[in-house]
């Protein structure tokens, strides 16, 4: 099946799905981190009409496997989570590159400041489950500069340079269950 042949109305598994991150700090090294509560939907006809994607992460979710650094990342110096608890994306264009890839275009809300994103995104397959469920999954990754949605903090190196890129790649990995 090709992506212009998916139909309906599927909903993340976030279970099943990876929203994820990865930034270079102190300019040798990667950090990667993931949001742990994710929700979101997708409906789209037949060759994509009326394609539609709506996705909401709790900023309060980022999880980095190092309690000090998702404190830092939760405060007001990066995503300031009791202000701004919600991280959106809503779609404004979704088209085939081909067969196997979904060209998303849409707007990303951090911290209330809203920046268009494409992400192309790899179309691994569908499957039925053992629980009857009809599942999707996609695989994409986009890179963002921080710096545009508010995400400024840093900290000068001693050496040069800073302790955390402006460059940050986004990584999803999505498993979603079509709706009956």
């Amino acid at each position: 099946m090709s992506v212009t042949e998916l139909n309906g109305t599927y909903t993340i598994d976030p279970a099943h799905s990876r929203l994820g991150f990865s930034a270079r700090h102190a300019m040798v090294t990667k950090v990667r981190g993931a949001f742990n509560e994710v929700a979101g939907t997708a409906t789209t006809g037949p060759n994509l009409e009326g394609a539609h994607i709506e996705i909401d992460v709790a900023s309060i979710s980022v999880d980095t496997r190092q309690a000090d650094r998702d404190a830092h990342l939760r405060s007001a110096d990066f995503f300031d989570c009791e202000t701004y608890p919600t991280i959106s994306f809503r779609s404004t264009e979704i088209t085939a590159v081909d067969d196997d890839t979904l060209r998303v275009t849409g707007d990303l809300t951090i911290k209330d400041v809203t920046q268009p994103v494409t992400v192309d995104f790899e179309y691994a397959g569908s499957a039925q489950d053992p629980f009857g469920n009809t599942r999707v999954g996609f695989e994409g990754a986009t890179t963002v500069n921080r710096k545009d949605f508010g995400l400024t903090w840093n900290a000068a190196l001693e050496t040069g340079g800073f302790l955390v890129s402006e460059k940050v790649t986004l990584e999803f990995e999505v498993s979603a269950i079509k709706s009956a």
